[in-house]
């Protein structure tokens, strides 16, 4: 008997009207409403909650059940201190994930990181003042946006990706994209992008920014690179492509950086960038041509330096639905637009056709390169868009030959105000002969490269097993290494280096890595090591 098994006594809810409710952190025990004493199991029976009330509380003997229902109300909503430690870690944590992801939507728009303490929280608190009702003050001050707070998220997060960048790299081949670009204040930077396959897609990212402390000779280029490779455990081999901007400094064939590279990866394959050529082909221009267009810049200048010639000139352009009413200011003839020329009026007049043709000709220089500048652009395509446009150029210059003006609508109008003369015509095809020639010279390598022989094309055309894939995409479907051109996302560091922000360090901080990358930083995973911390 004496090992019998204990009786446990359960709560009943006529208990509360003796001022008895069960114990929140054990059901098994009695608590009571008014001095809140937890008795033992034993006591939840009636005669033991009775002989308390009667003895400790006497002077609520005879109070009603909505008595001590009020009392047990208020106990039930009081905040102990495990809840309220939850509820403030909880809060603390959702505060620390506002804050990354705010300081993530700060370095993608590019924008001051001030704005998040100056701007977005005041917006945060007047939307929930106003639209929700709720108290402001407890929430917005767990989310840390200030300046310096901003800036170490944006570090933080930059870092990650670069550091799942580089492991990627390490195991994978890929290409790489190199420019040498000026800052602002004359400091050098060499820019790098690396293009490679994961999960069967191309991936484009950007790898690094580093100074040029001396100057942009070879072995100055090619130490930054290797000391970055070694630095992130990539092994140089990995590279299957270079692709620079042409300089003698990139592409020399003794001295250059890719003979230096090929040193150590002789397999890489080094390319010419297409849109770098493509920019010096549309500057390659007759000496009538030239002159032409410095006239047209000279005019602009004198424009867009004077604040009422300016302020007319935008006026008139809306008067005349154009498409356009603002003008650039060309730097490199600046100087130009601060001398008075009585004689450019007529300067202009007389080489009104040859500005005509070069509007035309520049507008299918522009469409050009918005082709080149699309993304997943392969050599195979840069190729068919090159080739396609010299083919172009031949039909053009047939065409102004026989006089038809179809694809020159500016040098149309100049013809029907009977301006156009036959010496014009014959300018303007040795231009077109010129142009050709120039792209044949420069692109000489992309249009002798080999396609796949069409009998391995008529394979995959019979392939059904391939034909579902090739429905995704033109990218899933092809898995061949691709060499990138120069991306415009590299004009970023001209964004971002404003005249108020001229002091960014745009080499050292995660501002320029995680404005053009395209992987997510793992937020989840720092929200974690701030724990541990």
């Amino acid at each position: 008997m004496a090992n019998a098994r204990r009786k446990c006594r359960q709560y009943s809810r006529e208990y509360l009207k003796l001022g008895f409710i069960c114990s929140p952190r054990n059901r098994l025990l009695p608590m009571c409403v008014i001095c809140e004493r937890v008795l033992s199991n034993e006591s939840m029976k009636p005669s033991r909650l009775k002989e308390h009330l009667a003895k400790v509380h006497p002077e609520k003997r005879g109070k009603d059940l909505a008595y001590f229902r009020e009392l047990r109300d208020k106990i039930l909503k009081r905040r102990t201190l495990p809840g309220m430690m939850t509820s403030e870690t909880r809060l603390e944590r959702d505060g620390l994930l506002v804050s990354y992801r705010v300081a993530l939507m700060i370095a993608k728009s590019g924008k001051p990181h001030t704005i998040g303490e100056q701007l977005l929280l005041p917006v945060v608190s007047e939307v929930l003042r106003t639209m929700l009702r709720q108290p402001t003050a407890d929430i917005v001050k767990k989310i840390p946006l200030s300046n310096d707070t901003v800036q170490r998220r944006i570090d933080v997060m930059a870092k990650e990706v670069e550091g799942r960048l580089c492991s990627m790299l390490r195991n994978t081949e890929f290409s790489l994209g190199l420019d040498e670009s000026t800052l602002p204040d004359n400091e050098a930077i060499l820019l790098a992008y690396v293009r490679f396959i994961s999960d069967e897609q191309m991936k484009p990212e950007f790898l690094f920014a580093r100074e040029l402390n001396t100057d942009a000779k070879r072995e100055t280029i090619f130490q930054v690179v290797d000391d970055f490779f070694k630095e992130k455990g990539i092994p140089l081999k990995n590279i299957v492509a270079v692709t620079t901007d042409g300089a003698p400094s990139m592409v020399g064939c003794h001295r250059g950086f890719v003979a230096r590279l090929k040193e150590v990866a002789p397999d890489a394959l080094a390319v010419h960038c297409v849109i770098h050529r493509q920019h010096l082909l549309a500057k390659r221009l007759s000496r009538r041509l030239n002159e032409s267009l410095q006239y047209v810049i000279s005019a602009v200048n004198r424009i867009k330096s004077n604040s009422s010639k300016d302020r007319l000139f935008r006026r008139l352009c809306e008067e005349n639905d154009e498409v356009f009413s603002r003008l650039l200011l060309h730097t490199e003839v600046r100087w130009l637009s601060k001398e008075e020329d009585p004689t450019l009026r007529d300067y202009l007049r007389s080489r009104e056709t040859d500005i005509a043709y070069l509007a035309d000709l520049y507008f299918k220089f522009n469409e050009m390169n918005a082709q080149l500048q699309k993304d997943e652009l392969s050599l195979i395509r840069s190729k068919s868009i090159i080739s396609a446009f010299m083919s172009k150029l031949v039909l053009y210059k047939q065409n102004l030959s026989r006089g038809e003006l179809g694809q020159f609508p500016n040098l149309n109008k100049a013809k029907l105000n009977d301006i156009l003369k036959d010496s014009d015509i014959d300018a303007y095809c040795d231009h077109l002969q010129m142009l050709q020639d120039d792209f044949q010279r420069r692109f000489h390598d992309l249009l002798s490269m080999a396609v796949p022989s069409w009998e391995e094309l008529l394979d995959l055309q019979s392939n059904d097993e391939l034909k579902p894939r090739m429905a995704q995409g033109y990218d899933p479907f092809r898995l061949q290494k691709q060499v990138p051109s120069l991306y415009p996302s590299l004009c970023v560091v001209a964004d971002l280096l404003t005249k108020k922000r001229n002091r960014l360090q745009i080499v050292s901080r995660g501002d320029l890595r995680l404005r053009v990358t395209t992987m997510e930083p793992d937020i989840e995973n720092l929200l974690r090591s701030h724990v541990h911390d």
